[in-house]
């Protein structure tokens, strides 16, 4: 049978920053906007903590060429730097880790005709109790 669970390891990220180009679940912090009109009024202005899809990078261009060092990189190119090393105000990264592996597997990418068979194999598994 093959296993299905995995276990997450957090790193402050006052502590320790991953590889640059390193896909992580980025653990981040800040507070809703007070002018916001696309989230619910129950929310605005409150503090949040949550998990996002990310990038580190050592150094990262955004679009109107502003270099940062040190960062995170969403998929909408919004950048987030480690708690306490970046701005004061807005949201920070507190904590990261690397991204499980493919289910039922040891590797995060399966390319061309290995695909169906990793995904078969990982449809036909069952977690382990």
């Amino acid at each position: 049978m093959t296993r299905l669970n995995t276990v997450v390891t957090w790193v402050d990220a006052r502590e320790g920053l991953p590889p640059s180009g390193a896909p992580v679940a980025a653990a981040t912090m800040g507070r809703y906007p007070v002018d916001s009109a696309t989230e619910s009024d129950a929310a605005l202005g409150e503090e949040f903590w949550l998990v996002r899809p990310m990038v580190f990078k050592n150094r990262h261009f955004s679009e109107d060429g502003v270099q940062h060092r040190d960062c995170f990189v969403d998929s909408d190119g919004f950048v987030l730097f480690p708690y306490g090393l970046g701005s004061d105000e807005g949201e920070t990264v507190t904590h990261w880790a690397e991204l499980p592996t493919l289910p039922g597997g040891t590797t995060h990418g399966v390319l061309g005709e290995d695909v169906q068979p990793a995904l078969q194999n990982a449809w036909s598994a069952r977690p382990a109790t």
